[in-house]
């Protein structure tokens, strides 16, 4: 009896450190995943409405920007200008060296009128702010970015603080994953 007590707590034993091992091995990628490759970021408020609603989860992918720029038309997590505490999520208008303008509700990109239509509905109009006003043009300095929000009208991006810099960029959005009926891949250009 003493034998068959002894052995179940033996079993019992290996199994809670197998527990633990697993536990700790989980933990362990779930690590390097959220601080090497991918980063959980949540969509607060409307500004990139239609395309992301407030309080969907998104993949962003962190390690994509050792390798490649962030290119016109991709939407990019960073770390807001006007409170760093914060992260935002725009899409990039503008690259170095850019001119951007806006003029008649349309934004102009190096002289030429801006086909959004990929992701934009066609009657989107897009109005200056207090630092890109209407008929004025800005150039991107290096490393930096010129972006905005898919939702013109409800909005806080590029009009209004102007550039966004490489390294306040945290990575690029790829997918949705919450809620499950918007789970997707992100529309890029």
């Amino acid at each position: 009896m003493k034998y068959m007590i002894l052995e179940i707590l033996r079993k019992i034993y290996t199994f809670l450190i197998d527990i633990v091992q697993t536990l700790l091995l989980a933990a362990a990628v779930f690590l390097v995943v959220y601080v090497f490759l991918f980063r959980p970021f949540q969509v607060n408020g409307d500004s990139m409405y239609p395309n992301f609603h407030d309080k969907e989860y998104i993949l962003t992918n962190i390690i994509v920007l050792n390798f490649e720029e962030p290119k016109r038309g991709e939407v990019i997590v960073f770390k807001a200008p006007p409170d760093p505490e914060k992260d935002y999520i725009k899409r990039v208008i503008g690259v170095s060296g850019d001119k951007v303008t806006i003029e008649k509700g349309q934004v102009y990109l190096n002289d030429q009128k801006l086909d959004e239509s990929k992701y934009l509905k066609s009657d989107v109009l897009t109005f200056g702010g207090s630092f890109l006003k209407e008929n004025s043009q800005v150039t991107v300095p290096s490393q930096m970015y010129f972006v905005l929000g898919d939702n013109r009208s409800f909005s806080s991006d590029s009009r209004e603080w102007g550039f966004v810099s490489k390294k306040s960029v945290i990575g690029k959005s790829f997918f949705v994953y919450w809620p499950l009926n918007k789970l997707g891949f992100v529309k890029n250009l």
